[in-house]
């Protein structure tokens, strides 16, 4: 691969250099009548092209010679750091395991993870100036479109692929989208057949049986990227009851004004209205807050994932200085146990008792957010009329309504928007095709996204994709809480997500699809107010 790669660049330098020959005045207007004919013969200028195309061309052939045995950068010595090293080391990550992939590994190890790993190894050629950065940017393109490392080294390797990866994934396989052209156009060998094409859809196909599907869906809707949400998660019911209580008093915080329902209003979508939610003392946060409705689905929570579930969520803002500002769970706990019939119910189900000399049970932090977390369990909102459609009624949305769904797959919105709510799955950049902070203009500590909690550097701008289910319900939208209307969404998503302008036409397609996202809540519908069409 790598020397026919070599002989390549040689005929597409000389190639580009011909194409490109003459001056600014030729390139763009029509040629004078004086201009030598190239049948005629070529221009002293083209001749210098060309013989500069041949020298590159010949030091890239030379490059062979010197190194008969070229491979991949990591088998060879002395080679300079490749691209995906290490950053700051030179180093290469060791390989990943890729078992997870099953029968599609080799695949993928071999036409994928070049551009959406990091830490990967890279052609010698890498190094060239001109091929480097051609190559640096399709590097930087394919990661931060789709960094398969969050699957291979960020999460457990017995975990299946994530439900956003396999998205993206039959998106590439489905509209042959990856390898790009340009990058085949070099890399003879990458390609990808239609058998190929064909084993990855099928093995997709059997993972998202397998480890995705809620198994209510008609047979010709199962394999869609998105779900039917279940009617229920498993929880325990006295828990829950208890962390109903929990999760509505105001004892939680310092001046016992706020409660976790104080930002979460059920009869609100889950959510509270605002931009910015309101703490003790009238303080406000620098974030929109999240409906609680269906949270249980996250792959973790916060928009900048800070904790890994319901629990661990569930013991931040009571600490918070602009949410609940508790000094710690003792001061919390001296409130609680002074309500005799809260007292006797929480050690009913959390009791205490001594394992070796250490207490263990009754009032604690970790019981108080375990409680909580089984109540938000329970806050799941099935039937909606887009889970009856997908479950097999075709009168359960209208004809604007199904062809708002097909565009909403069309302009890429499920290869991020995916599981039983639409979003939750996974991480990406707000500024992913073009500079949405810049364009927004001023900044918000909460702008640094997942980077607040990770420290890396490439997950600024990295946000937990948003919850679609009651959508119309829940404005304002965005991190930020700038956004007011459903239209708008999805005209900023199509700009920084997708890098198109969608019409006004398809957005409203797309906007009575989103409508038909609200569910039912303990067999009623969801309480709200719709934002205004």
């Amino acid at each position: 691969m790598y020397h026919k790669s070599a002989f390549f660049l040689l005929l597409y330098t000389l190639k580009s250099k011909l194409s490109n020959a003459g001056s600014p005045a030729e390139k763009g207007a029509a040629r004078p009548a004086h201009a030598v004919s190239r049948r005629a013969g070529l221009t002293a200028g083209v001749q210098l092209s060309m013989r500069k195309a041949a020298l590159l061309g010949v030091l890239a052939l030379a490059v062979l010679a010197w190194h008969p045995e070229a491979g991949p950068a990591g088998e060879r010595e002395n080679s300079p750091p490749p691209a995906g090293a290490e950053a700051g080391t030179g180093e290469l990550i060791p390989p990943p395991d890729l078992s997870k992939f099953q029968a599609v590994a080799e695949l993928v190890r071999d036409k994928c993870l070049t551009c959406h790993t990091r830490g990967w190894d890279l052609a010698f050629y890498a190094a060239i100036p001109g091929i480097r950065q051609l190559i640096e940017r399709d590097y930087r393109e394919g990661l931060r479109s789709l960094d398969l490392g969050q699957e291979l080294r960020d999460t457990d390797t017995a975990a299946p692929v994530g439900e956003a990866a396999l998205a993206k994934i039959e998106w590439a396989m489905l509209k042959g989208t990856m390898p790009p052209a340009r990058f085949v156009a070099v890399h003879w060998d990458s390609g990808i057949t239609g058998d190929q094409r064909r084993a990855v859809l099928d093995w997709l196909r059997a993972v998202r049986a397998a480890c995705y599907a809620t198994g209510t869906a008609r047979a010709d809707r199962s394999n869609e990227a998105v779900q039917p949400l279940p009617e229920s998660l498993p929880h325990d019911a006295a828990k829950a009851a208890l962390g109903k209580k929990l999760f509505f008093d105001t004892r939680l915080s310092l001046d016992d004004s706020i409660s976790c329902a104080s930002c979460h209003l059920l009869e609100k979508g889950g959510a509270d209205g605002h931009r910015f939610s309101q703490g003790v003392g009238g303080l406000l946060g620098n974030a929109n807050a999240p409906t609680v409705f269906n949270a249980a689905f996250n792959v973790r929570q916060f928009w900048d994932g800070r904790a890994a579930d319901l629990q661990e969520q569930a013991a931040q803002p009571p600490f918070n200085p602009v949410e609940m500002a508790s000094e710690n769970w003792d001061s919390i706990i001296e409130k609680l146990v002074r309500d005799k019939p809260l007292l006797d119910e929480f050690l009913s189900m959390y009791p205490v008792f001594r394992g070796g000399a250490e207490e263990k049970g009754g009032w604690t932090g970790a019981n108080i957010t375990d409680a909580v977390a089984h109540y938000e369990k329970t806050l799941i909102t099935p039937d909606s009329r887009f889970d009856l459609w997908l479950k097999g009624d075709d009168n359960a949305v209208n004809e604007k309504e199904a062809a708002g769904y097909r565009r909403f797959k069309d302009y890429r919105c499920a290869s991020c928007h995916v599981g039983k709510t639409l979003g939750g799955q996974s991480f990406e950049y707000m500024d992913l095709k073009r500079d949405y902070f810049a364009d927004r203009g001023g900044s918000l500590p909460s702008d640094e996204g997942l980077k607040s909690f990770t420290g890396k550097s490439e997950d600024l701008h990295k946000f937990k994709v948003s919850n679609l289910r009651n959508i119309e319900l829940t404005a304002p939208y965005m991190h930020d809480g700038t956004v007011e209307t459903l239209d708008e969404s999805v005209r900023i998503m199509g700009i920084y997500l997708s890098g198109i302008s969608i019409p006004q036409a398809d957005r409203d397609l797309i906007v009575a699809f989103l409508r038909t996202l609200t569910g039912r809540y303990q067999g009623r519908p969801v309480e709200g107010d719709a934002v205004p069409r």
